[in-house]
């Protein structure tokens, strides 16, 4: 089966497609924002491995170290999204992708692999129960949200000492975003046309360093929202899913 598979490479980058905004124009922009991203993340070990055919089924991962997300560890290989999608399912992709990122992991001498999940299943995250199949245990936890870890070594990645308040001192709409999802730049569009329109105060802070994306006051995965205060959701926001927060 590996021989479906492709990896984005800085060469190949530019005439591939983005799994995850495959179909939609609207987010063409994102993905040309993306790609930017990934060739800078590229040379510290990023990897975006995908099906070579036209859906969403791909991996995407990096070095814990270099990895945009205020989780720490050592020599851990992190993450970021697992995505199959469709009529893509139910083929054994998630676990050929999965089963890759864990050998290249052995490969390079790590002590483990880890992931954002949730104690439920939600939107943006890998299904924990998939998950569990291949070994993970829950290394860490706050609220609803668990990082995953599957240890070759015993040694177990956490979240920030940062990330533990959950909170900010600000009422006002509050969201924290990076360029890694191409569906992000939409998100922002939407979300600051319908505030101005509605006259809502919100203030998006773009997370555009690692040293920011490490010191987060909360759980983020490319995307995080506070509203009066408290951490709300990892969920990315358009334009209906923002009416439901705010009327809450």
């Amino acid at each position: 089966m590996s021989n479906q598979f492709k990896n984005l490479t800085i060469e190949n980058i530019d005439n591939e497609h983005l799994c995850c905004a495959i179909s939609d124009k609207k987010h063409k922009n994102g993905v040309d924002v993306k790609k930017k991203w990934l060739k800078d993340r590229m040379p510290e070990g990023h990897t975006f491995r995908k099906l070579d055919e036209k859906g969403k089924v791909f991996i995407e991962y990096a070095p814990l170290e270099s990895a945009w997300t205020p989780i720490i560890g050592e020599n851990y290989i992190y993450i970021y999204c697992l995505w199959v999608a469709g009529s893509f399912k139910g083929k054994g992709y998630a676990k050929a992708l999965l089963e890759y990122c864990i050998d290249d992991a052995k490969k390079l001498g790590k002590s483990g692999v880890c992931i954002l999940t949730s104690k439920k299943k939600k939107p943006y995250l890998s299904d924990k129960k998939f998950l569990i199949k291949f070994g993970f245990e829950v290394a860490d936890s706050i609220d609803e949200y668990e990082i995953l870890a599957l240890s070759f070594d015993g040694s177990k990645p956490a979240f920030a000492e940062s990330v533990k308040s959950h909170s900010i001192d600000s009422n006002v709409l509050t969201i924290y975003y990076g360029m890694q999802c191409p569906y992000i730049p939409n998100c922002i569009e939407q979300i600051e046309n319908y505030c101005k329109n509605n006259d809502i105060e919100a203030n998006l802070i773009a997370v555009d360093s690692l040293e920011k994306a490490k010191s987060l006051p909360c759980i983020f995965n490319n995307w995080a929202v506070f509203y009066k205060g408290n951490f709300e959701t990892i969920h990315l926001l358009n334009e209906g899913y923002l009416k439901k927060l705010l009327e809450r």
